[in-house]
């Protein structure tokens, strides 16, 4: 590890610590010419009375190619936040990597962690970075969902590619199937949820997501591939197991045909 002196501590920042020995934390060129690149899409996030449920498909593109099937858009940031990407994949993935190395960092420094609303500000700050791949075709609109110890909330945050940083006080979506995701839940959210039925809710406007948009990936029932979910409380992240994940799909399909059979519409 390299030495600073007193004065010239670059201090919390890890991003700023990366710059200061010569290392730059996001490519600032993209290759030349049109390259098929990998794209993640759909996540959406709904606050419920003890928390925050965040969830995101498995599926990245490559234009009208499946790149992969079993992309992991929901990552753990720190114990009691999340963050979920959309957008070209491999700038994401390296954002996150970041990101969690960052709130690392700054705890070990300082000797205490970051609150929520300034990681919500720091990931900011790296979306902001990345504007000038963004400007040439590598956006990354992240999606960041936490429990804040402070307040005893659930609260979350949405971007856009300049890093402008905006809350939304009850759900949030984002991706290639975030209006369809995002209605969904609109029409099914209220106060309070409780966690179970906002995840229900969740995994409602993720199949109608991948209904309606071909880059969002439904379950896979052939393959056992199902979306991320996950819960944000006062006990922490917690990912829900793909086994109950799968049973609530199932129990989606059965109730949609059911309701079929009987003459009614299958959404």
């Amino acid at each position: 590890m390299p030495f600073f002196p007193p004065g010239d501590d670059p201090g919390s920042s890890f991003p700023t610590l990366l710059q200061r020995v010569g290392l730059t934390p996001f490519a600032s060129s993209v290759p030349d010419g049109e390259v098929m690149l990998p794209h993640a899409t759909t996540c959406v996030a709904v606050r419920f009375a003890d928390g925050v449920v965040i969830a995101g498909d498995r599926r990245a593109t490559s234009g009208n190619l499946i790149s992969n099937r079993r992309m992991e858009k929901v990552a753990q940031a720190d114990r009691f936040s999340a963050v979920a990407i959309a957008g070209a994949a491999g700038p994401a993935m390296e954002m996150v990597k970041l990101f969690q190395l960052q709130l690392e960092h700054y705890e070990k420094v300082e000797g205490s962690e970051l609150s929520l609303e300034g990681k919500a500000n720091q990931l900011g700050q790296m979306v902001r970075s990345h504007l000038p791949a963004a400007m040439q075709g590598l956006a990354v609109v992240p999606l960041f969902a936490g429990f804040d110890m402070r307040r005893s909330t659930g609260r979350l945050f949405e971007y856009d590619v300049t890093g402008g940083r905006y809350e939304e006080s009850d759900f949030a979506a984002t991706g290639s199937g975030s209006l369809h995701a995002g209605t969904v839940v609109k029409m099914g959210y209220r106060e309070d949820l409780p966690a179970d039925d906002a995840i229900e809710l969740l995994i409602s406007a993720l199949f109608q997501a991948a209904d309606e948009d071909s880059a969002t990936g439904g379950p896979d029932l052939v393959r056992g591939i199902y979306p991320v979910v996950a819960t944000i409380s006062a006990r922490g992240f917690t990912r829900l197991p793909d086994d109950d994940v799968s049973a609530r799909f199932r129990a989606l399909l059965e109730t949609m045909t059911a309701n079929r059979g009987n003459g009614g519409s299958p959404r």
